[in-house]
């Protein structure tokens, strides 16, 4: 599951102030319990967020109207406690408080539970994808409901377009889940890929606007070896937000921006991939992964600089692409130590590269070669050894 963005300072600063006024949760309705647990959840005070929203549900009861809401937030909860079982119990639970998501979401009605069940499904498949169905049929209602309102009241025009465009957005990203399952887990069944096609055309009839659903097209076109076609949907998806602040709502979720190079590097569009590396790497200096396919990008561009396949940029070398590319698989495999990461594969791969690379270039100091430093890393490669 994918984690969610980092809020800003004030919108930080506004949650501990919550935070702080659910210290005590005496003499309060369940309503107020349930804010003051969530007002915990946002600034990490995970577990007396637990408690207060079980107090909740206790002063609620399995009967109450706001049942739903406390189960759905001990789900999401206990995920952040990383006690999955127990989050999967509960959002069960909310699923029967509203079997078909019609009730209202300031109650937890709608397809957040179903959504999360989708993401949380053992058995992964078929099972992640019925979840995904009933949280899309939940939005399905939703998006039909505000429409049917908008034609009989137009006031608030384009108050209620804003929603169901936000709407239409949500339901695009599960079409584009569902198609992501079908294309690993599913992948085997006959009409996968008709699967695919009819779910992307969907996504892009409803939020055209959408950077994931561009390159989720991308990663579909790959799959069906339609290289250029891809490629053109990567641009797409690009164009949508390359230009924005990195904490403008349109910019994707670093996890997909992550997903998003290793799609760039798989289409050979190695330039354009490390140019998203770099901007992860100022987002959060610890993700291993972005060193290390910011480091192979920089290999394979540097390869085919050096078999002739590509023109070097105006003032480089496939020399000089390729010392870059050892300072990052270097900080990469020492990040990759510090915070023990797990991903054993990826840190054998980033060795080989390096290894290749120091066959080639030879070996240099550890000053040079192990050491990253927050100025220019061009400005430290002038001494090499020939």
């Amino acid at each position: 599951m994918a984690p969610t963005k980092p809020k800003n300072k004030s919108q930080k600063d506004k949650a501990k102030a919550r935070a702080r006024g659910a210290a005590q949760p005496l003499n309060v309705n369940a309503r107020e319990l349930l804010n003051n647990a969530s007002a915990m959840l946002e600034v990490g005070d995970i577990e007396n967020a637990a408690k207060t929203a079980k107090s909740a549900y206790k002063a609620i009861g399995e009967e109450g109207k706001l049942a739903g809401a406390a189960l759905s937030l001990l789900g999401h909860i206990y995920v952040e406690l990383g006690e999955i079982e127990a989050a999967r119990e509960f959002f069960f639970a909310a699923v029967k408080t509203d079997e078909n998501g019609t009730l209202p979401e300031d109650v937890a009605g709608g397809p957040e539970k179903f959504l999360w069940l989708a993401q949380l499904s053992e058995e992964g498949g078929q099972d992640s994808v019925s979840w995904y169905d009933r949280g899309a049929s939940a939005l399905r209602l939703q998006i039909q409901a505000l429409s049917n309102e908008l034609e009989k009241r137009p006031h608030g025009k384009e108050q209620q377009e804003a929603l169901i465009t936000e709407k239409k957005r949500r339901l695009a990203a599960i079409l584009c889940a569902v198609a992501e399952v079908y294309m690993t887990d599913l992948s085997w069944e006959e009409d996968a890929e008709q699967r695919c096609e009819a779910l992307i055309t969907e996504a892009i009839m409803l939020a055209p606007e959408l950077a994931d659903t561009w390159q989720t097209v991308a990663n579909v076109r790959i799959s069906q070896t339609r290289v250029d076609e891809a490629k053109e949907a990567l641009r797409r998806s690009m164009a949508l937000w390359e230009l924005l602040e990195p904490e403008d709502p349109n910019v994707p979720q670093f996890p997909t921006r992550v997903s998003l190079v290793r799609l760039l590097i798989e289409v050979g569009m190695e330039e354009k991939a490390i140019d998203v590396a770099e901007r992860l790497i100022i987002e959060d200096d610890q993700a291993v992964e972005v060193w290390y396919l910011s480091g192979y990008g920089r290999y394979l561009l540097g390869e085919k600089i050096k078999s002739g396949e590509l023109q070097a940029p105006e003032g480089e070398t496939w020399q000089d692409i390729w010392r870059l590319s050892r300072k990052y698989l270097a900080q990469c495999l020492r990040t990759y130590a510090a915070i023990e990461y797990e991903d054993e594969r990826l840190g054998a791969h980033a060795q080989e590269l390096l290894d290749s690379i120091r066959g080639e270039l030879g070996i240099v100091g550890a000053e040079e070669d192990e050491v990253w430093e927050d100025t220019d890393v061009e400005e430290d490669e002038d001494e090499e050894m020939n």
